[in-house]
């Protein structure tokens, strides 16, 4: 019986460290909601840091992909990085696709956007790159009328491995339900390193896999030193796309989990509070 209360003791000082772990101020908060502090934006065909047209922007509180100083899109594929790098972590975003698609985007471009999981710097992409070497958790906007799941995966530059075997396919839909019309939908992602890594939409995991790494195509104009075929990915920038759809996110925030990815108890039970917590699911 003594044995029994200690380890009921033990587990619950556990519960209790781990829910002082998970408090609101330890989330960082990537986006601020007021400025673009913090971020780098890379645009194809401009140089690091020229925003052209001002298609990253801050207006209501929210960080906004903009067209209205575009003639037409012109494969000006952009990107918005954070500028510190992570390793393991969960990142949660908050986001609603807008009006009308700019002259001379893609059809598959409709109601696009993405998360960029472990991806290169923006400094280390050139000019002309299209898009950065890394794992997109990819964001999609219904038509009205047809199937269009959201939280997908898109590998530019990139592999992975699910249920053991290599994936060189491009895209992958997840088990998500589509999302029509101008709502606030919640996407998260949980990254541990190269061991796992899973979308999830509204509290349901859509997709998951693991052994990220450099390979296939997709991505064009990159340093070739990067393209270093079946390189691991442990680490990497975040960023979010603008791909020619305006989107507006008003969270991006995330908990940096690499200070518990060595102690498997102490991860598991933080994983649980931050998987139960109360706003894990906040759309619409």
């Amino acid at each position: 019986m003594k044995k029994l209360l200690t380890a009921l003791l033990v587990l619950a000082g556990l519960h209790s460290s781990a829910q002082k772990e998970v408090a609101p101020n330890k989330w960082l908060k990537l986006f601020n909601g007021k400025d673009l502090t913090g971020w780098d934006v890379k645009i194809t065909g401009h140089d690091l840091n020229d925003n052209f047209g001002n298609t990253f922007r801050v207006d209501s509180g929210m960080m906004k992909v903009s067209y209205d100083h575009y003639d037409e899109f012109k494969e000006q594929y952009g990107h918005i990085f954070y500028k510190k790098n992570f390793s393991a972590y969960l990142i949660v975003v908050e986001y609603k696709f807008t009006g009308d698609q700019v002259k001379g985007g893609p059809g598959w471009a409709y109601r696009n956007s993405g998360i960029m999981l472990h991806g290169q710097t923006a400094a280390s992409m050139t000019k002309d790159q299209n898009f950065p070497i890394s794992l997109e958790d990819q964001l999609l906007g219904g038509n009205g009328k047809d199937d269009r799941s959201t939280s997908n995966l898109c590998t530019p530059g990139t592999n992975v491995v699910m249920n053991g075997k290599l994936i060189k396919d491009h895209c992958i839909s997840s088990t998500s339900k589509t999302y029509h019309g101008d709502v606030w939908v919640h996407a998260e992602a949980l990254v541990l390193r190269d061991s796992v890594i899973k979308h999830i939409v509204d509290k349901d995991t859509v997709f998951v896999y693991n052994k990220p790494q450099v390979g296939g195509g997709a991505v064009s104009n990159a340093d070739p030193s990067l393209l270093q075929e079946g390189r691991l990915l442990t680490e990497g920038s975040i960023s979010l796309q603008s791909e020619s759809h305006p989107v507006a996110f008003r969270k991006v925030e995330l908990f940096d989990l690499s200070p518990y990815v060595n102690d498997p108890v102490k991860l598991n039970k933080i994983l649980y509070l931050l998987q139960h917590r109360a706003d894990a699911k906040k759309g619409k």
